[in-house]
């Protein structure tokens, strides 16, 4: 996913409530009844005008038939952040879940962007989307309450003050008038909104922070009701599949495609920016004709390299010193010459892929009215919404972008050049717009397509005082940089740092005199991207298992000598406490079972995992893993738990056996008998521990990723006696 570290942009503390008078209400009539949005104060911290806001694009619709239409701002790829912005309405607002529905929302950045971002372009990443929600659509709610309760009065002669809204209805209990919400919708949008709404007191929720409220759309999802891209069927459409370069970087020289267009059922067979497509009535046919199209590669600018090539380079960078410094806390050398102890230990990370269920997609349509319809899995959809326009050649205002929930994503959904969003667009153009189009990649295509997980080497050493005390800490990463050539570089790429390549280790939090974190980006043309939890996905697993070294040399217990070193951050004290406690750290376990432990704070939650594992014929097994997470305000507290149960299934996944490897510049998987995603059995008991807390909520999609490799290496490492340096675990248990 996307970094949180996008903040930046002239973002609010994500740490701190979004201020109400920050916001401007703007409400008008449509025919279906009210639309109620919000918009940020301007630069200067003044309420926009009203008279800019585009009434019909807002972020609650309430029709004549009690029918309540949330659109909303993040994309859903499976996190539940439309359950989330829903729970926040319903319990606002006191609707029935029997009359809420929640859509993708996209085209004015206003209304829909990312306040953790800046509030100036709408995107879903970094863990950000119920962050960004909290107020708004809270304060979205209490205005519409305001204005129907408004209405009802005026029409029963009632006091305002007098009307509740329950269960989606009107109710004046002195006068026993009921009705509705619906039946006001017309009448509430032509009143003026209320400037500062007045939020319910926690005290009256009722959805918010109640772990019985499950998911409103996971019955559809469990019957298969649920439509995404795959499952988009328009009027004579077409299915496109790609040909793709087998090298990064390399273009089409030409092609032949005759024998492929006499291939029964067969369209055409068109170069794009991308590759070849070859279009068909349906996929199977454009499938098998594909096999006779011959392609000529243009190779004078690809990688070649395979992936041994690439870690022995890193490993030989990350010998030397680091090109740039992302923190630097005392005289690290000085430090180091005075130590009693020093230990050095390097870490390698191998690439990975996404390997979402649902291969990636779009559909692109331009209908008799010259609208250009994109469905996909917009994670971007400000983003793709322009793109879509440049490729079609056709203006943004007659570009029509459906946010289709997706089958997964873990941040493969955003890509700053839009790729298979722009591939559907550029092969329907190239058709002369005479049919929809779906490009559809396949499980090989998706997987041999890019965008992966970029391949890190870390060195550590540490050195100790005599008495064990940590006293100087040093850390270099090698690694490719996911932002640079990207629109996001000039940003968030600040004098030779990738903040997405050090985020986790640039912050640590244990109290160390003398730190140096520094960072050597590296040239590789393999194309990488965010990947669930992003940087921590490796300097969690380099600083936590290096954590526990450092506790063994110093004689120390891993907890405790955690703990002494983060006495200044109690957040992360408090998770670690709480798992060890319900873990049962320090008393009896049966045979050949062994705890780890780990804690991180990624996306402003702090989460602590203690793995108890076993160890039989080199064969890891994860029986059990508890896990305390401070999330700030917990939403919806069964949420957090399935997205910590899934980080944590995720996370395991990637240390045990996933592996992208690179031979001759082509990448060797293509399913998932090469790329082991973990099995069903493989899976362990997780017990989630949620902090109580009135802090703001901050990220739940990646958090649960990050410890658990760590915490359970640390378990193997007690086990066996042996570290485990290198990534996947599937590579042996070494010394």
């Amino acid at each position: 996913m996307l970094p949180r570290k996008l903040s930046s942009m002239a973002a609010p503390n994500p740490d701190m409530a979004l201020s109400r008078r920050g916001f401007l209400i703007a409400a008008g009539a449509t025919t279906a009844g009210v639309a109620i949005g919000f918009r940020q104060a301007d630069a200067a911290g003044e309420p926009v005008a009203a008279a800019s806001v585009n009434p019909f694009q807002s972020y609650i619709e309430i029709a004549e038939n009690n029918e309540v239409t949330i659109l909303s701002s993040q994309f859903d790829m499976g996190q539940g952040s439309y359950h989330g912005i829903a729970t926040l309405v319903v319990d606002e607002l006191g609707l029935d879940w029997d009359q809420v529905d929640v859509v993708g929302a996209y085209g004015d950045p206003k209304l829909y962007g990312n306040l953790l971002w800046g509030g100036t372009v709408q995107g879903s990443g970094g863990s950000t989307s119920m962050a960004t929600s909290w107020d708004r659509y809270r304060l979205a709610a209490a205005a519409a309450r305001e204005m129907l309760t408004a209405a009802a009065s005026a029409e029963w002669s009632v006091p305002a003050s007098e009307i509740s809204i329950a269960g989606g209805r009107l109710t004046h209990a002195g006068s026993g008038k009921d009705a509705p919400i619906g039946a006001f919708a017309k009448a509430a949008a032509s009143l003026t909104a209320p400037e500062k709404p007045a939020l319910k007191s926690k005290r009256d929720w009722t959805q918010i922070g109640n772990p019985d409220v499950k998911r409103f759309d996971r019955v559809g999802k469990t019957k298969g009701e649920q439509d995404f891209t795959i499952d988009v069927k328009l009027p004579g459409m077409l299915t496109a599949v790609m040909i793709h370069p087998p090298k990064f970087g390399a273009t089409v020289a030409s092609f032949d495609a005759a024998e492929a267009k006499q291939s029964p059922g067969v369209v055409d067979v068109v170069a794009i920016h991308r590759g070849v497509a070859v279009v068909g009535q349906d996929m199977w046919s454009a499938l098998k004709a594909r096999e006779l199209v011959s392609v000529t590669w243009d190779e004078s600018k690809a990688e070649t390299r395979g992936t041994e090539e690439i870690m022995t380079e890193y490993r030989a960078l990350a010998a030397k010193p680091p090109t740039a410094l992302a923190r630097k806390d005392g005289d690290i050398d000085a430090a180091m010459a005075r130590a009693a102890t020093v230990i050095e230990s390097t870490y390698e990370f191998p690439f990975l892929a996404h390997a979402a269920v649902e291969p990636l997609n779009a559909v692109a349509h331009r209908d008799d009215d010259g609208v250009l319809h994109v469905y996909g899995g917009h994670q971007l959809p400000g983003l793709y919404h322009y793109l879509s326009s440049q490729f079609g050649e056709i203006p943004m205002e007659k570009v029509r972008m459906h946010v289709m929930k997706t089958g997964g994503g873990f941040g493969r959904r955003a890509v700053p050049d839009g790729d298979v969003v722009t591939e559907a667009v550029a092969v329907a153009r190239a058709l002369g717009w005479r049919a929809p189009v779906k490009v559809q990649w396949t499980r090989e295509e998706d997987m041999r397509g890019g965008r992966y997980r970029p391949a890190y080497v870390h060195r550590l050493r540490a050195g100790l005082d005599e008495s064990g005390k940590l006293i100087a800490w040093d850390n270099h990463i090698v690694g490719q940089s996911i932002l640079t050539g990207t629109p996001f570089e000039a940003i968030l790429v600040k004098d030779g740092i990738d903040g997405t390549s050090v985020e986790g280790a640039s912050n640590l939090p244990y109290a160390v005199p003398n730190m140096n974190v520094g960072l050597t980006t590296t040239d590789v043309r393999v194309p990488t991207l965010w990947w669930r939890a992003v940087g921590s996905t490796h300097t969690a697993y380099a600083t936590e298992v290096f954590m526990d070294e450092v506790a063994e040399a110093a004689g120390k217990d891993p907890i405790s000598y955690r703990l002494d070193l983060l006495a200044a951050h109690p957040r992360h004290a408090a998770v670690l406490k709480l798992a060890a406690e319900k873990a049962g750290w320090g008393k009896p376990l049966p045979e050949g079972r062994h705890l780890g432990v780990s804690v991180h704070e990624s996306f402003a939650s702090f989460v602590a995992q203690v793995a108890e594992v076993s160890v039989e014929d080199g064969d890891v097994r994860v029986h059990r893993v508890v896990c305390a997470v401070d999330c700030g305000t917990p939403i919806n507290p069964d949420t957090i738990k399935a997205q910590i149960e899934g980080g944590i299934g995720f996370g395991l996944g990637a240390v045990m056996q996933e592996e992208i490897t690179i031979a001759g510049g082509e990448v060797e998987q293509g399913n998932y008998d090469g790329y082991e995603p973990l099995r069903i059995d493989a899976m362990p008991d997780v017990e989630v521990h949620i902090v109580a807390s009135d802090a703001p909520p901050t990220g739940i999609g990646e958090p649960g990723t990050p410890p658990i490799g760590p915490a359970v290496a640390n378990a193997v490492h007690k086990a066996t006696g042996n570290r485990i340096r290198t990534l996947p675990f599937a590579k042996g248990i070494v010394a």
